[in-house]
C-alpha cells in the first residue's frame, strides 16, 4: 500500500493504495477475499486516514463475494483480486480464466437466486468487464463515503412487508 503525501499547504492527500492477491483455488476463496477486503480497507482507514465508512465496507465485502463467487462458479483456475482506493471509492476488480461476459438477469421478484450481478450493479458507482487474453477482468467500484448511489437508488424501493 503506498502513504499518504503531503502537499506542503496543510492538506493532506492520498495517492492511490492499492493491493493484489492470488486467491486459493478452492471455495474457501470467497470467504479468504471478503477478509481481505475488510482488512484492506481498515488498514487504510488506519494507516493511511483513508475516510471509509462501515456502510463502504459492508458493500464492499458484499461485492467482493459476489464478483469471487461468479468467478469461482464459472472460470475454472486461478482467480486474482486488486482493491484500489482513488478518488473517494474503492476499486474491487477480480480477474479469472472465463471468457464468458457476465450479464445480470432481468429482475424477477420470484426468481430464487441469481441476483448478485443485480445487487453489485444496484450498490455500486460503476461495473465494466474487459475480456483479456487470458480471460476476463471485472471491476466495481464502490463510493466510500455514505449517502451516496447505494442509497438514493434504494430510496426509490417501497418498503416491504415487515
Amino acid at each position: 500500500m503506498q502513504s499518504l503525501d503531503g502537499d506542503g499547504d496543510g492538506e493532506t492527500r492520498a495517492r492511490p493504495t492499492t493491493a493484489f492477491f492470488a486467491l486459493d483455488e478452492d471455495d474457501t476463496c470467497i470467504a479468504q477475499a471478503r477478509h481481505l477486503a475488510a482488512e484492506f480497507l481498515g488498514r487504510a482507514r488506519t494507516d493511511q486516514r483513508v475516510a471509509v465508512s462501515a456502510r463502504a465496507v459492508d458493500l464492499t465485502r458484499l461485492v467482493v463475494s459476489e464478483l469471487v463467487t461468479n468467478a469461482r462458479k464459472y472460470a475454472p483456475g486461478p482467480l486474482w483480486m486488486e482493491l484500489r482506493i482513488a478518488d473517494g471509492a474503492v476499486e474491487v476488480t477480480v480477474r479469472d480464466s472465463g471468457r464468458a461476459h457476465p450479464a445480470a438477469r432481468p429482475g424477477d421478484p420470484g426468481r430464487v437466486g441469481q441476483h448478485g450481478l443485480e445487487i453489485v450493479m444496484a450498490v455500486t458507482e460503476s461495473f465494466d468487464v474487459r475480456l483479456e487474453p487470458s480471460g476476463k477482468r471485472v471491476t466495481a467500484r464502490i463510493a466510500l463515503a455514505d449517502g451516496t448511489v447505494g442509497e438514493v437508488r434504494r430510496a426509490d424501493v417501497p418498503p416491504g412487508p415487515r
